[in-house]
């Protein structure tokens, strides 16, 4: 309690970030109408450029940046209770999966991976969204949410049956995206593949639960033969 990951030392800047913070500012004067990806670019393009005597000034700054990091980490660290340690690692694992999750969602939506087919009520909530009235988005959802439950089968019919035509697009859809990716070298990207090493383990413990299960039965008719 009253200890929090906001309170840990932060991590000092590379080199190249603390030249990017110290340059950025000129490089946007100079190019006003540039955006930020182009102003990017230009600080890497400058980066690259600059003679090794220069950069020899950011590392050394990095260097020394370090050095307080390490005192600083030390001192936050001895005065954490065990209990506060072990809440603030398991505060640092959720952060570092909802990281990979973001990277592995951006990495997809590069590779083209096609979107996921969407139900009738996801197709009748986007149609009807922006019409609805409601104070807030969460009140729109709510009202659209009780409309979809009164209405009859009839009337959710066309809304199921796009969600089918969706649910084959994305089948097909799919197909092709894996193929391609397994051309590109990305098998771990193939349902396929997942399924098949998530079934493994399982299929390997029932391997072992039978030949224990065979071993004991042999084991159990030697002693018979013996007697």
């Amino acid at each position: 309690r009253g200890t929090s990951s906001d309170q840990r030392p932060k991590r000092p800047l590379t080199a190249y970030f603390r030249f990017v913070m110290d340059n950025r500012p000129a490089f946007k004067e100079k190019n006003p109408e540039a955006s930020n990806t182009e102003l990017i670019k230009k600080l890497a393009s400058a980066w690259k450029e600059l003679p090794a005597s220069q950069k020899q000034v950011y590392e050394e700054a990095k260097k020394t940046d370090w050095k307080r990091y390490g005192e600083q980490l030390a001192a936050y660290k001895a005065q954490l209770t065990p209990a506060q340690a072990a809440a603030l690692k398991e505060e640092r694992r959720k952060q570092l999966a909802r990281r990979r999750s973001i990277r592995a969602k951006r990495e997809l939506n590069l590779l083209g991976k096609p979107k996921r087919a969407r139900s009738g009520f996801n197709i009748f909530l986007s149609e009807n969204f922006p019409e609805t009235e409601g104070n807030s988005p969460v009140a729109k959802l709510k009202k659209l949410f009780d409309m979809w439950q009164k209405m009859s089968a009839s009337q959710k019919q066309p809304y199921l049956q796009l969600a089918e035509d969706d649910k084959v697009r994305y089948k097909n859809e799919m197909k092709s995206w894996e193929a391609k990716m397994i051309q590109l070298g990305r098998e771990d990207l193939v349902r396929s593949k997942k399924q098949r090493l998530k079934k493994k383990p399982a299929e390997t413990a029932k391997q072992t639960e039978k030949a224990k299960a065979s071993s004991g039965g042999k084991k159990a008719k030697l002693k018979k033969s013996e007697e």
